[in-house]
This record gives structure tokens, C-alpha cells and sequence, in this order.
């Protein structure tokens, strides 16, 4: 039994790894890679095998770092079996469709200006055909994915639907068990249930995005968000929100609303200023069976992400009205690292104000814009044009989706709690120097740890 890490070693994005189990190969993942665009791009349409000798997909969740490439995968030929949660498959209904449509209006401005012609990696058919071979199965039941693979879900508490994946893998009349993690969420988060770490692993598959830090608590960024909006709004500007539409900008809404429930913030408008998050809370507000009941406004409150403040803004005229609007409010808006989106028509006309916050509440990886904005670059270019950036910039880590190095190795301490003959533990999902420290950190505790390098095996 192998495992073959395609993507998501040594970097953050781009996850797929290749389970090899009796003659079949079932891919964990297959997601697209991110950062710098010439180099990404490459990627994306590097095959990770030929698609004939992939029999099975098995998602753990719906973001494009992870489900982002299942429509090349089909427009190269492949149509088997992808498996999901529910709540997975819907997001990605939407998550794939907006992927494809983005892809195939950039084609269509470049060729309009004469620029040279990039091929969509996909196009709206084929994120369609996916979704019909996509099949959604709930938590907790054991499924088969190929003969000698038995899957089953458990969750991850990460995003809406995301999960942590149980294999187990039958092969000469020996069974182990693979875990992949896929990514770990924390303790506490607004809406969504705390992970479950999974039992019996023999090996294990897992992110280690955060790995070398550890993040402020959640009710310690509820507050840090009370207070930028509040100071923002005395100054008469605007809290400007990159956020990724599944998850975090739920997140922020859930928060937002809760504060304007206690009066911890002015009442100004808040504006979600993005289609494809605007139907992903439709989704969310489709699953609340999966909602964390332990939450008070949970409990109590209807309609979460719906109040008397709060706009959607879904027509593109709106929102050009929207960025050039005056006077205190609140803008959230795609993408969470300000590389696309309506964030960007925002940045554009706000960067360069001082009474203006750009409140970043996510994960920006390298060669981004929005590292440039969290390492306060003077000039930010936007469009091809050079924007000064004189907004103030507030960082908040405590919303983070992602375990921190503590949450995960007490996740990972709870696994190996009740997993006697846990063996490898592979690190993918992290940039390489977070990686090589939380490994020194994990091996000291004992655990038999190993950063794998793109396109290697492991044997368990």
C-alpha cells in the first residue's frame, strides 16, 4: 500500500494525493494550485497520471485549493465516481461553476485585447459533468471507494461539510488504516461542529499550514473585529473584508451579527459584495443539521446570516456604486487573498485612503496580493496600475479555519490516543520552513514524521 503526494507537498495549494491499493489508485483531492499565475498555471495542467488509472476521487472539502482541478480531470476524459459529504457537493455546485465561468470570461477579455490566448483550464460543461458524478455521503458511514477500499467520513470542523478521511485499506489479506486529514479546523469556530480526530490510523496524511505558530483565540478576534469596526467608523471610513466565500465570509456575518446584537459596534451597513458568497450562505442556511447546537445564536436566532444591517449586493452595477459610496460601513468581498473578485474594484478605489481598514481575517500565501498587503507594501498594483497603499491594515489570525500548531498536535495527540500502531505521519499542506520546524517539534515528541517531497511515495 502507497501513497503518492501530486500536489500540496512542500506548498500549500494543489492538494491530491494518490492512495495505490491492490492494482487501483484513488486520488484524495484534487485541488488547484495558487500563487504565482505562470508557474501555477503549469501546474494545473501537469496531470498528476494518466486519467485512465484513476478509479476513484474522495474529497475532503469544497475549496478550490482542493476541488479546484475535478473539472479538468473530466474535461481530460475522467468519469468515474467522485465521493463527498453533502454539504460539499453543494458548495462545490456553485464553488466549480464560478471557477469555470471566471476562467472562460479571462480568456474572453484577453483575446478581446489581442493578448495571447490562454486556454481555460476548464470550461462550464465540464464543472456540470462533474457534479453529476459527484455523489454526496453523510458523516459517519463507511463506504466502498474501489475493491480493498472502505472510506468513511468524519468532520473535520473546518468549513461547512469538510471532513477528515478514514481508508481502510485491504491488500493480501492485510487491512490498515489511512487517515488524510484533510484540513483541520479548531475548537470553538462559530457555526460549524469541533474536529473529530479519527481512531485505529496506522498511517496519516496531514496539513500542517500553521504548523510554526499559534493563533489568538476566537472570542480575542470577535473582540479585535469589534474594534476595527468601531474606529473605522469614527474615522468615517470603510472596513474593507477579503474574504474566501466558503466559510470565512459565513463567519464574519455570524460575528458581525452577533456584535450588532450586543451593540458592541455602531449601526452602519454591512454589505456582502459577492455573488458566488451570496449562494454559498444559501447553501449554509440549506444544512443546518450540521450546525454546532451548542452555539447560543444557533440556538436562538433563525436566520444567522440575514439582519436588518446587512445587504447582498449580487448586481455588478450595484457594486460599482458600492466601492465608490461614502461614509462609515462595512464591505466583505471575494477573494480571500485579493487575487480576484470585487475585493479588487474595492482596493482600487479604498487603498490608498487612510480612514480606510483592510481587515485581513485570512491565511495570504506567497506571491499573492494579499501578502503584499500584509507585509504593508507601500505601492500595491491593481489593474496594472500602482495604487499607494495608506489604509490601515489589521491583521486578525484568531479567525483562521486551519488548526494552529497546538490545535494540531493535540489533535494529533488524540489521534495517537487511541491509535496504538500509528506509524508514518506524513506533513503536506504547509509552506516548506513551517513544515521543517513542526516536524522537529512533532519528532521530539516521538512521532515518526516526514515532509514529503512533490511527486514521491510513501509506504505503509
Amino acid at each position: 500500500m502507497e501513497i503518492t503526494f501530486a500536489g500540496a507537498a512542500r506548498e500549500v495549494t494543489g492538494s491530491c494525493h494518490l492512495l495505490h491499493v491492490n492494482g487501483h489508485t484513488v486520488a484524495l483531492d484534487c485541488g488547484m494550485f495558487q500563487g504565482k499565475r505562470a508557474e501555477s498555471a503549469e501546474k494545473n495542467r501537469r496531470l498528476p497520471l494518466p486519467i485512465a488509472e484513476i478509479d476513484a476521487v474522495v474529497l475532503s472539502h469544497a475549496h478550490i485549493d482542493h476541488s479546484g482541478r475535478l473539472p479538468y480531470l473530466v474535461a481530460e476524459g475522467y468519469g468515474k465516481t467522485i465521493f463527498a459529504t453533502n454539504a460539499t457537493r453543494d458548495l462545490c455546485a456553485i464553488m466549480l461553476a464560478d471557477s469555470a465561468h471566471i476562467q472562460e470570461k479571462d480568456a474572453l477579455f484577453l483575446a478581446k485585447r489581442n493578448k495571447e490566448f490562454v486556454e481555460p483550464l476548464y470550461g462550464m460543461r465540464h464543472a456540470v459533468r462533474t457534479m453529476e458524478l459527484m455523489i454526496g455521503m453523510p458523516y459517519n458511514k463507511p463506504f466502498d471507494v474501489v475493491p480493498g477500499v472502505r472510506a468513511t467520513y468524519v468532520d473535520a470542523g473546518h468549513i461547512l461539510g469538510s471532513a477528515s478521511v478514514i481508508l481502510d485499506c485491504t491488500e493480501s489479506g492485510v487491512t490498515k488504516r489511512l487517515v488524510f486529514s484533510g484540513d483541520i479546523g479548531r475548537s470553538g469556530l462559530a457555526i460549524i461542529r469541533d474536529p473529530v480526530p479519527p481512531e485505529g490510523a496506522d498511517a496519516l496524511i496531514m496539513e500542517s499550514t500553521y504548523g510554526n505558530r499559534d493563533h489568538e483565540s476566537v472570542e480575542g478576534a470577535k473582540a479585535e473585529l469589534a474594534q476595527a469596526i468601531r474606529e473605522t467608523a469614527a474615522r468615517g471610513g470603510r472596513v474593507l473584508i477579503p474574504a474566501f466565500a466558503v466559510g470565512r465570509t459565513q463567519e464574519m456575518i455570524y460575528n458581525i451579527h452577533s456584535l450588532v446584537r450586543e451593540k458592541a459596534i455602531p449601526s452602519i451597513p454591512i454589505y456582502l459584495d459577492s455573488p458566488l458568497a451570496i449562494d454559498t450562505t444559501t447553501v449554509f442556511e440549506m444544512h443546518p443539521e450540521i450546525f454546532d447546537q451548542s452555539e447560543q445564536m444557533v440556538e436562538k436566532v433563525k436566520e444567522l446570516f440575514r439582519f436588518d444591517l446587512m445587504q447582498f449586493t449580487r448586481d455588478v452595477e450595484d457594486s460599482k456604486a458600492l466601492s465608490k459610496a461614502r461614509g462609515p460601513m462595512v464591505i466583505i468581498a471575494a477573494s480571500g487573498m485579493m487575487e480576484n473578485g470585487r475585493i479588487l474594484h474595492h482596493l482600487m478605489q479604498g487603498a490608498s485612503d487612510p480612514r480606510n481598514t483592510i481587515l485581513v481575517v485570512g491565511f495570504q500565501a506567497e506571491h499573492t496580493l494579499g501578502r503584499r498587503v500584509v507585509e504593508r507594501q507601500p505601492v500595491l498594483k491593481i489593474f496594472g496600475e500602482e495604487v499607494p497603499l495608506r489604509a490601515k491594515v489589521v491583521i486578525i489570525n484568531g479567525y483562521s479555519a486551519h488548526a494552529d500548531r497546538n490545535e494540531m498536535t493535540s489533535w494529533l495527540g488524540r489521534v495517537k490516543e487511541k491509535s496504538p500502531k500509528l506509524g508514518p505521519v506524513w506533513l503536506v499542506h504547509g509552506e516548506p520552513e513551517v513544515q521543517d520546524e513542526f516536524r522537529t517539534a512533532l519528532r521530539a515528541r516521538g512521532y515518526a514524521v516526514e515532509c514529503p517531497e512533490p511527486n514521491t511515495r510513501g509506504v505503509f
